[in-house]
């Protein structure tokens, strides 16, 4: 029966639009997740990948969609310009639930959430650019946008110069 309503089904063109709009839309926003639709999230492998092509430093972050914290963070991070702006610098990685890494690299001092690392192009993780105001005992736990934009700068900043030392080499 249902079979024979779809293949008699003969949409407009202003409903094949329609849905069109929002397949593309949620196809977009799939690897945002209300983190910024306006940011280009790859998974961890394609971030892995462009990382090393393009040679830019990864951002990652780590959360859960039933952590409190995680759903505090988002908003703050989502509507940054300076995180957005920033972001162009990065390969932007998006990890929620299951898709966190079990690699002991991305668990430093603890599994606790919301975290945010930055790597290299080669996919290590820069232990010492941490939130520097916040909890020394949860170093890669941010909670607020302007913590995270002077992460980001410290990063450049230094992976930029890590570049440039080698360059002179």
């Amino acid at each position: 029966m249902l079979r024979q309503i779809i293949l008699q089904w003969k949409p407009s063109m202003t409903t094949m639009l329609c849905l069109f709009g929002l397949l593309a839309s949620g196809y977009c926003s799939f690897n945002a997740r209300g983190w910024g639709d306006h940011i280009d999230w790859k998974t961890l492998e394609e971030g892995k990948l462009e990382a090393q092509n393009s040679r830019k430093p990864m951002m990652i972050v780590v959360h859960k969609s039933w952590c409190g914290a995680c759903k505090a963070l988002k908003p703050r991070f989502s509507t940054s310009s300076e995180i957005a702006d920033l972001s162009r610098k990065f390969v932007m990685v998006n990890l929620e639930d299951e898709e966190e890494p079990k690699d002991q690299q991305y668990h430093i001092d603890g599994s606790y959430i919301p975290r945010i690392f930055f790597l290299d192009s080669f996919g290590v993780v820069q232990k010492d650019i941490t939130n520097k105001g916040g909890n020394p005992s949860y170093r890669y736990f941010y909670s607020n946008a302007e913590s995270i934009v002077t992460s980001m700068k410290t990063a450049l900043e230094q992976m930029t110069k890590d570049i440039h030392q080698a360059k002179e080499l």
